[in-house]
């Protein structure tokens, strides 16, 4: 027996890695594996950015930074907000993090005492109430479904907060469903949470990433909420590990002090490459990889439609669909697994993102292209003893 921290032992593993470390054992032998796991956009970082990066290095600019991020880059942020949604967003209320996941650490470090609650999804992004464990408070998972659109909504605040509760956290859009909120949707949401004394934290990740209409930013509605962004995916940079938190002006000290200590500053040559993500060129290439994902999620729909599986709403944005397997399996995990083995395909149980009816599910990622698309789908065909047209 070891005597490793309680909080480290209580930290569930991601299990689609493990389905990932197998697929990487079976490609190594050989073997062909569609890989619809991984939340991580197949194309290559735009060439401008890796441009710019390269220019950085020979630069020099390679030593720490400002914990926040560097001031250009805190303003082109800032640009790109006036440009996007007509917000005038200070650039002293921009702090860049090293990826969404410094973002939401900072964010609950700051919000969450020890013991109390932040409200979420069930299901939703498995690593949210992982990193609140991580200090001592706790997330209070709230099952939705396709009546609720997969999104919390001012009735859950009404009806699950209580004494514990400290703020709330939604995705818009989000992961595993791809599902949005209006306008409206976020500011009775703001309404209640504030009407509590809480936070409201908006994840806007997959913000660029949406196929039915432009993303509302929480912050159109409620100048004080918290906002968590990223250059990972809209931007195509995930392994550059840069995001950004936009929060009100009064919690930058706050923010700031805790990022010295924890991370000292974010990766200096990814900020100094991000300032090319603004560029009209690369948002021009960036928009056209959007309607290529747009093109696949649908596809990928029609097929999986065909298949039997149930899709409880259409998702609206991100790269995954979230079906509902009942009638194929009533173990997600055992099921995923299956398909890897005998018929070289990765996906992602439901399991990772909850316990609400989590065997049933299965998230699909279409950041594989259209043809690989196309196999996945006549290889399920053949599993499922089923005909498929696509």
């Amino acid at each position: 027996m070891s005597n490793w921290s309680k909080r480290s032992q209580d930290i569930d593993s991601f299990k689609v890695m493990e389905l990932l470390a197998r697929a990487s054992e079976l490609t190594a032998q050989g073997i062909d594996v569609i890989a619809m796991g991984a939340g991580e956009p197949d194309f290559a970082t735009p060439p401008a950015v890796s441009a710019k990066a390269i220019e950085a290095i020979e630069q020099g600019l390679t030593k720490y930074t400002p914990s926040t991020g560097i001031a250009p880059l805190k303003l082109a942020i800032s640009q790109f907000y006036l440009q996007r949604y007509q917000l005038d967003i200070a650039p002293e209320r921009i702090v860049v993090t090293a990826g969404a996941s410094a973002a939401l650490l900072l964010v609950f470090s700051l919000i969450a005492e020890a013991d109390q609650q932040v409200l979420m999804t069930d299901p939703g992004y498995p690593c949210n109430k992982q990193f609140l464990r991580l200090i001592e408070a706790r997330a209070k998972l709230i099952a939705v479904d396709g009546a609720d659109n997969f999104q919390l909504n001012a009735q859950h605040i009404e009806q699950h907060w209580d004494q514990q509760s400290c703020g709330v956290l939604v995705a818009s859009p989000a992961n595993p469903t791809g599902t949005m909120l209006t306008k409206d949707e976020l500011s009775a949401l703001s309404a209640s949470t504030k009407a509590r004394g809480g936070q409201l934290v908006v994840d806007e990740i997959y913000h660029g990433l949406t196929y039915d209409g432009d993303a509302t930013s929480v912050l159109a509605v409620d100048d004080d909420a918290f906002v968590i962004n990223s250059f990972s995916k809209y931007f195509g940079m995930t392994g550059w590990r840069l995001g950004w938190i936009v929060a009100p002006l009064n919690a930058v000290p706050a923010l700031e002090r805790m990022a010295q200590n924890l991370f000292i500053s974010p990766p200096t040559i990814a900020q100094h490459a991000a300032l090319a993500a603004f560029e009209s060129e690369t948002i021009e290439l960036l928009e056209q990889r959007r309607w290529i994902f747009k093109a696949r999620r649908d596809l990928l729909i029609e097929g999986l439609i065909q298949l039997g599986f149930k899709l409880d709403v259409i998702p609206q944005g991100a790269f995954y669909v979230y079906v509902d397997a009942s009638e194929m399996t009533m173990d997600s995990y055992q099921f995923c697994w299956q398909l890897l083995e005998q018929d070289g395909i990765l996906i992602t149980p439901g399991v990772d993102f909850g316990h609400n009816k989590s065997g049933h599910y299965l998230r699909f990622s279409y950041t594989t292209d259209i043809e690989r698309i196309k196999t996945a789908l006549h290889r399920l065909a053949k599993r499922l003893d089923k005909k498929i047209t696509i």
